[in-house]
């Protein structure tokens, strides 16, 4: 089991400070390889918004490969008739603007900040990989998946598969609360 030692000052007026004085806070309730199994068990792929998009547009008829690994960002779903890559997103993790979803933790607020950053970064080399290889590119936010929306997000993300290879749109995003296919100039200004 893990023990986490932090460093406490010391609480006698006048008492000066020991680098040595330490205080055990936190015992980890399992051993290192069970925390180890569980922490892998995050999902970063099949995750429920994921499985629920893919799961309607399976039954509308669309037929598709997921987390193809020869395209940039390894694109959650890829319809390569109608070459276009959908990536679902959860709101918190890929920080949805305007979304009630995407809080910011108040502890280590630093670290998440670079976490978060480096988030959106990284979709965005993606997305512009996509969009070089002459792919159009859908991202589906969590927050249109609830159940009050979901038909209308899945309505929406198939007029945009059916809009064609072809087609003037090559990057949109289905969410709350702009919930339409908005074209965007610039991925990385918003």
């Amino acid at each position: 089991m893990g023990v986490h030692l932090y460093q406490v000052s010391p609480t006698v007026p006048g008492a000066k400070y020991d680098p040595d004085c330490y205080i055990d806070l936190m015992t980890d309730v399992v051993d290192k390889t069970t925390r180890s199994r569980m922490m892998a068990g995050i999902r970063a792929t099949n995750t429920k918004p994921e499985m629920l998009v893919r799961r309607a547009l399976h039954a509308r008829g669309f037929r598709f490969r997921i987390h193809d690994k020869r395209l940039p960002g390894r694109p959650d779903v890829v319809l390569p008739k109608w070459k276009t890559a959908i990536q679902v997103h959860g709101c918190f993790w890929h920080r949805h603007s305007g979304c009630a979803k995407a809080t910011n933790p108040s502890s280590n607020a630093s670290f998440w900040a670079k976490k978060f950053q480096a988030n959106v970064e990284r979709d965005a080399v993606a997305v512009e990989g996509l969009m070089e290889k002459g792919w159009r590119i859908l991202v589906v936010w969590e927050c249109s998946l609830d159940k009050v929306r979901m038909e209308e997000a899945i309505d929406i993300i198939e007029d945009f598969i059916r809009l064609g290879p072809n087609h003037s749109v090559r990057f949109a995003e289905v969410g709350w609360p702009d919930f339409a296919i908005d074209e965007a100039k610039d991925f990385r200004s918003g």
